[in-house]
């Protein structure tokens, strides 16, 4: 079992390396790939060190798995040849995510659609991830209606440039800037480019995603995405509109008891989930559990956790275990 990490020295890749080892994901060959200015470098993974290689080499070498995380020109540009030699591409960018031809998987909720036909799969974006994990199996039971998600989202969604503009704002350093403001000590109603409609392509990717992944365009979906000056995970803020009534108690034992979840909602004793508590874990923490008393069969829900994990490489790994189990590959 060879498996290529695309973009194995960026910040995503980086976890993607360690999510692969901390699971012990049973492949025999590492092929990191990464820039031509990378290659010949080498990186360590479980105690041995493997070449940097070219995008090229490693498609000669042709891979079962090849878990791309270099951004969606690439993407476009190298998971169909990686696909034609015969490798199962899961791709982090949003190049083929809404593309009516590929699967848009998060393995909690839609596994099961997947098929050794599909060579190119799509990893969601991340805050769409979280919540569809904690949306589906309240779905399955009440039916919903609509969405509304405020969204409260890491410096490390963005990348390097970005955790390294907030460190510097913090010492007083006056260096390169991932955002049009400062981030520290301040909040940007803004993520990803604005569009036509005024909404940001980062909430259209969440209600458009949300949809693709659940299966159901008539859930009605809107998205306000906000970035904070914070490290560790993405938090959302989701109230919930069901067809049918519920039981609280209910709600919380169908969230309990649902793969990927941690219910953590004990507001006597202040518990409730927080990105710090999220950070290096690959569940999906929701807390604030409560009946919106405003709107008939409505629910308010806080969803946190890491975005570079379940948000991105976990998700991406858990579809490859999910393809290894099920001999798909």
């Amino acid at each position: 079992m060879k498996v290529a990490v695309v973009g194995a020295t960026g910040l995503v890749g980086t976890v993607m390396l360690k999510v692969l080892e901390e699971r012990n994901f049973p492949l025999t060959e590492l092929i990191p790939v990464a820039s031509e200015k990378s290659v010949g470098k080498l990186i360590k993974f479980k105690d041995k060190e493997y070449p940097i290689v070219s995008m090229d080499t490693a498609i000669e070498m042709r891979p079962e798995i090849a878990l791309f995380s270099a951004g969606g020109g690439t993407s476009l540009e190298n998971a169909p040849r990686f696909a034609a030699v015969g490798t199962t591409v899961i791709d982090n960018s949003s190049a083929w995510r809404m593309d009516p031809d590929k699967k848009l998987v998060v393995p909690e909720v839609n596994a099961v659609e997947l098929t050794a036909e599909d060579k190119i799969i799509a990893n969601p974006n991340c805050s769409t991830i979280q919540m569809v994990v904690a949306l589906k199996p309240l779905h399955d039971k009440y039916k919903i209606k609509r969405v509304v998600v405020s969204t409260y989202q890491s410096v490390t969604g963005t990348g390097v440039k970005a955790v390294d503009q907030l460190m510097n704002e913090r010492k007083g350093i006056d260096g390169p800037k991932a955002y049009p403001y400062e981030i520290d000590l301040n909040v940007l109603p803004h993520i990803d480019v604005f569009q036509d409609n005024g909404y940001t392509k980062e909430e259209m990717k969440m209600i458009k995603e949300t949809n693709k992944i659940m299966s159901d365009d008539s859930i009605k979906v809107t998205a306000t995405t906000v970035r904070i000056p914070v490290m560790g995970g993405h938090s959302e803020s989701v109230n919930i509109e069901f067809e049918n009534d519920f039981d609280l108690a209910e709600v919380r034992s169908i969230l309990e008891q649902a793969p990927g979840i941690i219910v953590v909602d004990d507001v006597a004793n202040l518990k409730y989930p927080m990105p710090k508590d999220a950070h290096e874990k690959d569940e999906v923490f929701v807390g604030r559990i409560r009946r919106d008393e405003s709107l008939d069969n409505a629910l308010n829900m806080w969803i946190v956790a890491d975005n570079l994990r379940k948000g991105a490489a976990t998700n991406a790994v858990q579809i490859a275990e999910y393809l290894m189990e099920n001999k798909l590959v």
